[in-house]
Parts: structure tokens; sequence; C-alpha cells
């Protein structure tokens, strides 16, 4: 039987435990999108909060959507809530919904 090198199995154990870490931490997919129409906006319709007026006079009239998916510009099967978008990933928990 042939024996591994000690090196080999660190290695391969970090890249599986780098794998985990990041697939569970990693943050969902934000669109700006209009959240009566669902159709997705230019990023800077969301920035400086989005929604309102700000200082400088500008009106915007986006929200950022998490996670789902686009299709003829228009978003589907995600939230506007992040919390409520499950990342996903091995040996994650969390629930989904929205």
């Amino acid at each position: 039987m042939r024996r591994l090198r000690s090196s080999t199995v660190v290695l391969g154990g970090m890249g599986v435990l780098a794998a985990t870490i990041t697939a569970c931490g990693s943050e969902p997919d934000r669109r700006c999108v209009d959240p009566l129409t669902r159709e997705e906006l230019p990023r800077y319709e969301c920035e400086s909060g989005g929604g309102g007026d700000d200082d400088d006079g500008a009106t915007h009239r986006g929200s950022y959507y998490y996670g789902g998916s686009l299709r003829d510009n228009r978003v589907s099967g995600g939230s506007f809530d992040k919390k409520a978008v499950d990342t996903g990933g091995f040996g994650c928990s969390g629930s989904g919904g929205g």
C-alpha cells in the first residue's frame, strides 16, 4: 500500500477547509432593482440609500435585490431582504425564503 506524503494530506485538507469557509461566508448576488416592476436598474439608482431624495436632490428609485436569477431584465427567486436569502454551500445551515 502506498503512503501519501504528509504535505499532500495537509494541503488537501486545507483546500477542503478553505472551500467550506468560503461557501458559508459568501454573499448572495446583489442587483439594483425597481421594487414595483422588478426590472434591473443601473447600480447608481440604489446608491446613497435608494428609494428617496438625497441631500444633493437626486432621486433613486431602486432597491437592492439579493439572490435569485435574471431573465428578460427581470429578477425572480430572490428577496429584497438579504437575511432571507440562503447562500448555500457545503455544511452550511440557514433558511431560505423570500
